[in-house]
């Protein structure tokens, strides 16, 4: 299992992908019956809720919104600096970034949470800006 297959499946995301699915998944709804051609509905995993639910039970003052640590710690997870290398190099980090620790942790977090989006997470547009 890849190391941002464990992030989805901390949080909730159904079967842990690392890409999105070329397929979205279906939540059918009674009301709102599919019709051919029609896009389907995503299932959205509230990663907010789920975070900041985590954050409030943490007894450590953890900040997953700027830190790629807290967010990791929070999920508990290795947050440790080769493991947050291995989940660089599995993103695809820039090589020039890998080398400078603080660089590769802002691209880090912002990848992360771009991935979370893209599988179906709801993360606010200021966190991915």
């Amino acid at each position: 299992m890849s190391f941002f297959s464990r992030i989805l499946e901390k949080l909730g995301f159904g079967a842990a992908r690392a890409e999105p699915a070329p397929q979205p998944r279906v939540t059918p709804t009674p009301a709102a019956p599919q019709t051919e051609g029609a896009p389907a509905p995503i299932s959205v995993v509230d990663v907010v809720a789920r975070l900041e639910g985590l954050a409030a039970a943490n007894p450590q003052k953890l900040n997953w919104k700027t830190s790629i640590v807290d967010l990791l710690k929070l999920l508990d997870l290795d947050s440790s600096f080769a493991a947050r290398k291995e989940l660089a190099a599995e993103l695809g980090c820039p090589t020039d970034l890998m080398g400078d620790s603080a660089r590769m942790n802002m691209w880090l977090h912002k990848t992360v949470l771009k991935k979370l989006a893209e599988n179906g997470g709801n993360i606010p547009s200021e966190l991915l800006d």
